[in-house]
């Protein structure tokens, strides 16, 4: 939608207003601000367009108005600039990050950061462990009895696992089958893994090495068990109660519809997920989520990645009534350095 440039400033104005000061905003207090210049009765034929436009309305029989879901949208399209952290900021942030090393510890502090910054619920989806890439497996011999497998992805995730072995091998022995299952399978999908282990050990079941065909069978099993653990916490929330001191969304059923929302992570999930192709952050108002729970809701999400290739998302979920440039910040700051971080990470 394009506006003249009057009605724009009229639009521009009255949003900001109304995140500033939380109430209706009417035409005499648009006209006194100076960057206006224009009367009170010209602003009231401006703001006259503007909600039969259906960027602004009135929540009551109040003089004053308040912006839609729309209005915010153009609001935040087109007449907005991202506040830019100081270099002072960035530095405090960067090191921050650079205290943690672990790649769980490294998500859950991004969502601690997002919501201490922004005062509202952060969020990071954790990467799909399926479709982790394979770095590396290593064995150890524990007994004569167990093998200890431990699993390296790409993002520097470590999965650790005890597995019982019916034959007794050698120390060189589990370093040969690591070497080997190294070379065949490094830089695959976990998925893909799996797959190329169940062909391979079809096809070359009978000329395969013992000990290389113990090795793909104790990797796939702990593939297999890594796959099944992947939804047991695929979403790092902080701060939700931050958002019971909101007084836009003080009502009981609109918590209660947005705790349970929380809760079962299904309908957040899939709307942080529209944001994994997306260049930068994306902004979601209110009723464009699509989902009832989030209908007064904003959420502002990018992804995050490691070496360039992206694992997941973070976000801020807060009012409609935010201000907008800081939380886009706060969150494009934030998957920047989390980014960085779990490079590093996964390069130690």
């Amino acid at each position: 939608m394009s506006l003249d440039p009057r009605a724009e400033n009229v639009l521009k104005n009255l949003v900001e207003t109304y995140i500033q000061q939380g109430q209706p905003v009417g035409s005499r207090t648009l006209s006194k601000l100076p960057q206006l210049g224009v009367s009170s009765a010209t602003v009231r034929n401006v703001m006259s367009d503007l909600e039969e436009l259906g960027l602004i309305t009135s929540p009551h029989t109040s003089a004053g108005r308040i912006p839609t879901a729309q209005g915010y949208r153009l609001f935040v399209d087109s007449m907005i600039k991202a506040s830019p952290f100081t270099q002072s900021a960035i530095k405090q942030l960067t090191e921050r990050f650079d205290n943690e090393s672990d790649p769980d510890a490294l998500l859950s502090h991004a969502s601690d950061v997002l919501s201490e910054l922004s005062h509202f619920a952060g969020v990071v989806v954790l990467p799909n462990h399926a479709a982790a890439r394979f770095h590396q497996i290593e064995f150890m011999r524990l007994s004569e009895a167990r093998v200890l497998a431990i699993l390296v992805t790409e993002d520097g995730r470590v999965q650790n696992r005890v597995l019982p072995s019916s034959e007794s091998f050698s120390d060189a022995e589990l370093v040969e089958a690591a070497n080997f299952f190294n070379s065949r399978y490094k830089g695959n999908t976990l998925n893909d893994v799996r797959r190329l282990l169940i062909e391979d050990m079809h096809k070359d079941n009978d000329r395969m090495h013992t000990i290389n065909r113990t090795a793909m069978q104790a990797a796939s099993r702990v593939i297999s068990e890594e796959e099944s653990d992947k939804n047991k916490k695929d979403v790092v929330l902080s701060g939700e109660q931050k958002l019971l001191d909101v007084p836009d969304l003080c009502q009981i059923e609109t918590l209660q519809r947005l705790f349970d929302a929380f809760k079962t992570k299904r309908d957040l999930l899939d709307l942080l997920d529209r944001s994994l192709k997306a260049e930068g952050v994306s902004v979601f108002i209110g009723e464009e989520s699509g989902y009832l729970a989030l209908g007064e809701c904003s959420v502002i999400a990018s992804p995050y990645q490691v070496d360039g290739k992206v694992l997941g998302t973070l976000g801020v979920v807060g009012p409609t009534r935010m201000a907008y440039s800081e939380v886009i910040s706060v969150v494009d700051i934030t998957a920047k350095l989390l980014s960085q971080a779990l490079t590093k990470s996964s390069r130690a």
